[in-house]
């Protein structure tokens, strides 16, 4: 189905698309028996796909990625997709439009993306206002992050802010330090800024009666020193695991045309092109840490074989963003088969 509403969704421009796509699940799905039908159509039910990771018992190891479901308005109807897991946001404290429009862009010669969104959200309460009616069983992850306002060395403020008022609603939290499209927000991947900022969260974390366990995404730019860096950090604050990785600002080896890529402008590449290095990053943190954290792989899952192919680096469980937009969510129910097949 999705290979016929894909041309027709391409005529779009891509941020429309998204919002066309999602407005039509869920009309679709108000239809009696619809719900019945997509989760017949992509959902798999099987011990064998399940992973308990962090303490979570998640039904399959393929989510959807932060990014596409911003605000949090998407959770529930993409609960029928087949998805194991969903994580929302970027949530920030206050709502913010973002960077100017177009800022979201298809290359379909390389199966990518390039977006330069901007933590677009309408903030904290809102997203709190649709968490607190989430069906029961459906496991969302919280990514949270910093306005664009908030100077660098406030910047735990706002993701404290996040956590303690998302805690209750979510049952993990993603601190998303590496998104290129807010400005400066990388340099708190530096090793001191961002020991200063897991440790404030984990402070809170502590605090709670039962914490929850607390990831960082990082990006696929990272060097091996930096990566050495990153393992050492997981160790030292006790956070949970990695998430690897966000989308990258590099544009080797692509096939779309410079002066196009140059019309296009700044923003994060993902897709197809990045599954390399987001596999790469993975199999050198699973290594050179002897596997003492789980990582969640993203980046460049275009087909079944690139899931397993982060499985087998040493992810545990993986998510898709780019490879729904081109494939559609058939591609989660493939994954899952594969990985039966596999056993």
């Amino acid at each position: 189905m999705y290979k016929i509403l894909r041309p027709l969704l391409f005529l779009l421009k891509p941020e429309k698309a998204h919002h066309v796509t999602a407005s039509a699940l869920h009309f679709v799905l108000k239809i009696p028996g619809m719900k019945w039908l997509f989760k017949s159509l992509y959902s798999l039910n099987s011990p064998q796909l399940e992973r308990e990771v962090f303490g979570i018992r998640f039904p399959n190891p393929v989510g959807l990625a932060a990014g596409f479901d911003k605000e949090a308005k998407l959770f529930s109807d993409f609960a029928y997709l087949g998805f194991g897991f969903i994580e929302i946001g970027t949530i920030t404290p206050l709502g913010q439009d973002g960077n100017p429009k177009p800022r979201l862009f298809r290359l379909p010669l390389d199966k990518a993306l390039i977006n330069r969104m901007g933590f677009n959200n309408e903030g904290l309460e809102a997203a709190l206002n649709r968490l607190k009616k989430r069906a029961p069983g459906l496991i969302i992850g919280g990514n949270i992050g910093k306005n664009k306002v908030t100077p660098n060395e406030q910047a735990f403020k706002d993701y404290q802010k996040c956590f303690t008022a998302l805690f209750p609603y979510v049952d993990y939290f993603v601190v998303n330090v590496s998104s290129p499209n807010t400005p400066n927000l990388r340099e708190l991947q530096e090793k001191e800024p961002l020991k200063h900022l897991l440790n404030s969260i984990m402070e809170l974390n502590k605090s709670m009666s039962s914490p929850k366990p607390v990831l960082l995404k990082i990006a696929p730019d990272l060097n091996n020193a930096q990566l050495d860096d990153i393992i050492e950090i997981v160790n030292t604050t006790g956070i949970q695991g990695i998430i690897a990785t966000n989308t990258t600002i590099s544009r080797e080896n692509l096939q779309t045309a410079t002066s196009e890529l140059n019309t296009i402008g700044a923003g994060g590449l993902s897709g197809a092109p990045l599954k390399n290095r987001s596999t790469e990053v993975i199999r050198y943190l699973h290594t050179h840490s002897a596997g003492a954290f789980p990582i969640i792989g993203v980046g460049g899952i275009s087909s079944p074989q690139d899931a397993i192919e982060k499985l087998n680096a040493g992810a545990s469980l993986i998510q898709i963003y780019s490879g729904l937009v081109y494939y559609g969510p058939a591609l989660v129910r493939d994954i899952n088969r594969e990985i039966l097949k596999s056993k």
